[in-house]
């Protein structure tokens, strides 16, 4: 399996991209609950913290994808800095104004220019996209990045909690911004495996989004509703834990669920797949509502472990074979926003499960805020089983008319 990996490396330049993508993408997850973390030491409220990392989250959502339709037509070089430099600034200001008691709307502002993060992980598989499309490499290389991402956000935000209450509260966000700064600035000089600029693309057909694709739109929605089930089982595996007076279980529960998603993802793009990818898409959509039922049945923190590592088993597979229908399904030259739009679907879902679980946590305790889960679930399967009739005659198309 890991000589499959290895082999992606072999084309020039690919080891120096990842390397700089890795380093981008981390300050993502760790904004978000560094956001958190600083404001809820230095203002006492976790309301006013939530809400303004809502703003981080959301503002993310919207405007990642325009700036990869930025990118799409004017290159990484041109619009990474520009977009990265505004997202530092907004962290600083917002650093800068918890520091001196500003006015609480000073937050919002800070964390919506914060927002305006690239999204880095849909920059480095459009590098891998212009070295191997149409080949079985980029379904191994997809996964590989969908393991990293998962990896970001099991370290990413140990790392910024760690910072913020070991030093001082506003390092983890700090932190996150020189990690954007520097990962940027490596990806940007690596010109070779830059993705080339279709300079026949007309300015009309280019201002079109690819959301109006309604195979995109279902994607999106699905990636959505994959969101959701990761921040349900986050919030309910911590209150699970904490009722049955283990807190600190709720780390393992988690580990687990990040681990069945790594070795899954791993395994699924070292495998040479013969199956279409829209019947891939229905057979994961349909595994993942169905392994959210032994969430329910969970009565011990170790049967929670067990059913959290079952469902993670088929996260990181879906999102493959999402990431892959969407490199069939969208031009050439729009492919980065068009990857952005699952990704910052993925990241709404995530921050809606974890809102509306810990609602139904508080309201009827920790195992009911699974039923989130479940309806996501549910969700994910009738996404899969409408992407599998609707791109049956279309799913090796690659153009829409753009």
């Amino acid at each position: 399996m890991f000589s499959t990996y290895r082999g992606l490396f072999q084309a020039k330049g690919a080891k120096g991209f990842v390397l700089a993508g890795l380093l981008a993408r981390i300050p993502l997850p760790m904004t978000g609950i560094g956001i958190i973390t600083l404001l809820s030491q230095v203002r006492g409220s976790y309301g006013l913290a939530g809400a303004v990392s809502a703003t981080f989250v959301m503002t993310y959502a919207l405007v990642s994808p325009q700036i990869s339709r930025l990118v799409d037509r004017y290159g990484q070089r041109r619009v990474l800095p520009a977009a990265a430099a505004v997202s530092v600034l907004g962290i600083l200001l917002l650093l800068a104004c918890s520091d001196l008691q500003s006015a609480d709307w000073t937050l919002f502002v800070g964390a919506a220019l914060a927002g305006f993060m690239p999204s880095m992980s849909a920059m480095v598989r459009a590098r891998w996209t212009a070295i191997y499309r149409g080949k079985p490499q980029l379904q191994t290389a997809f996964s590989l990045e969908t393991v990293l991402d998962e990896v970001t956000f099991i370290a990413g935000p140990p790392i910024s909690v760690g910072l913020s209450v070991a030093v001082l509260p506003q390092a983890g966000p700090l932190a996150a911004a020189v990690l954007l700064a520097m990962g940027v600035a490596a990806l940007v000089v690596q010109v070779s495996t830059e993705p080339p600029v279709e300079a026949t693309a007309t300015r009309g057909r280019d201002s079109v989004s690819v959301i109006r694709l309604a195979d995109v739109r279902l994607l999106t929605l699905l990636m959505v509703a994959m969101g959701v089930i990761v921040g349900t089982v986050d919030i309910v595996s911590v209150a699970f834990a904490e009722h049955r007076g283990t807190p600190a279980a709720a780390s393992v529960v988690l580990s687990c669920y990040a681990m069945g998603s790594c070795v899954a993802g791993l395994a699924f793009g070292a495998t040479k797949w013969q199956t279409p990818l829209r019947k891939l898409l229905l057979l994961g959509g349909a595994a993942t509502a169905l392994t959210t039922l032994p969430l329910l049945l969970a009565g011990n923190i170790f049967e929670l472990a067990a059913a959290v590592l079952v469902a993670g088993l088929f996260f990181a597979p879906t999102m493959i074979v999402a990431m892959s229908l969407v490199e069939r399904v969208v031009p050439e030259r729009k492919l980065t926003e068009g990857m952005t739009w699952l990704l910052a679907g993925l990241n709404v879902g995530v921050a809606a499960g974890a809102a509306a679980s810990g609602q139904v946590v508080d309201l009827l305790g920790a195992k009911a805020g699974f039923n989130v889960a479940l309806c996501a679930g549910l969700a994910v399967l009738l996404a899969a089983l409408w992407g599998y009739f609707s791109m049956r005659d279309r799913s090796e198309q690659v153009s829409y008319g753009l």
